[in-house]
């Protein structure tokens, strides 16, 4: 699947918030063979020592950006943040980020296509994080978004896939649009299973950055997105209610 015609090098997306150190990240994100590394514009300042070593940090792993609105509650706020982020990181891709809820971190979705279609008419590739709701998701693809990110879980909370149902019926709903789960997957096989659905990507931060081992469980992460996008592309066999035999009976030898 490409994304605004680029074809990624693996369907994971790494986070970069939250680790340890810089060196446990690297060491991540390589672990993760990422496709794509998100990075927040609040987190590091371009006007700041701190936030051009980060900088510097991200363009030695030589994978592509994109630079998100983390944090912004508002279309005037989201949209400041995505033109000074193109400035920062010299990409026109961002992930759109309006919040609509502190407790529960639930995008406003009003505000979020609102943000989308000012940013869409001024060059910019939304990646907009959104719910599973089908209407919304026609109004982002009607403002300009070319690729959908609905939430699993609230962000951070680790739950896996809330909603299967609501997810694979947007699947089901536009099965050429680029999909990727972004927020509350907190295992791997959270990740195989959003895979197994359909998916083109998922988006993982916390889950990684707080582990014991980072870089383990970035590994892991790869291998289950692996293992999930082979399965899909396998056409699992559907689930049954009743048991079918794998032996047939034909064959079998018959007691009188």
């Amino acid at each position: 699947m490409l994304f605004y015609g680029v074809s990624l090098a693996s369907p994971l997306m790494l986070g970069t918030a939250q680790y340890p150190s810089p060196e446990i990240l690297a060491s991540a994100v390589r672990e993760a063979q990422a496709g794509v590394i998100t990075v927040s514009l609040r987190r590091e300042s371009a006007g700041q020592k701190a936030g051009q070593a980060f900088w510097s940090l991200i363009r030695e792993l030589n994978v592509p950006v994109l630079p998100n609105t983390a944090g912004c509650h508002t279309v005037k706020e989201a949209v400041t943040t995505a033109h000074m982020a193109r400035e920062v990181f010299e990409t026109d891709w961002i992930k759109l980020e309006v919040i609509g809820d502190s407790d529960t971190l639930q995008p406003d979705v009003f505000g979020l296509v609102e943000a989308a279609r000012i940013l869409s008419e001024d060059g910019f590739k939304v990646f907009p994080y959104t719910t599973e709701d089908l209407v919304v998701a026609e109004r982002l693809l009607a403002a300009g978004c070319e690729v959908l990110m609905p939430w699993g879980a609230p962000i951070g909370s680790g739950r896996g896939l809330n909603n299967v149902f609501g997810l694979r019926t947007l699947r089901a709903h536009f099965p050429e649009v680029p999909l990727v789960v972004d927020a509350g997957i907190g295992v791997p096989s959270h990740a195989a299973q959003a895979m197994e659905l359909g998916y083109d990507a998922v988006l993982i931060n916390t889950a990684v950055a707080k582990a014991g081992d980072p870089a383990v469980m970035a590994r892991a992460f790869r291998l289950a997105v692996e293992a999930g996008k082979a399965a899909f592309e396998a056409d699992p066999m559907e689930a049954r209610d009743m048991a079918a035999p794998s032996t047939p009976l034909l064959g079998r030898p018959m007691l009188a």
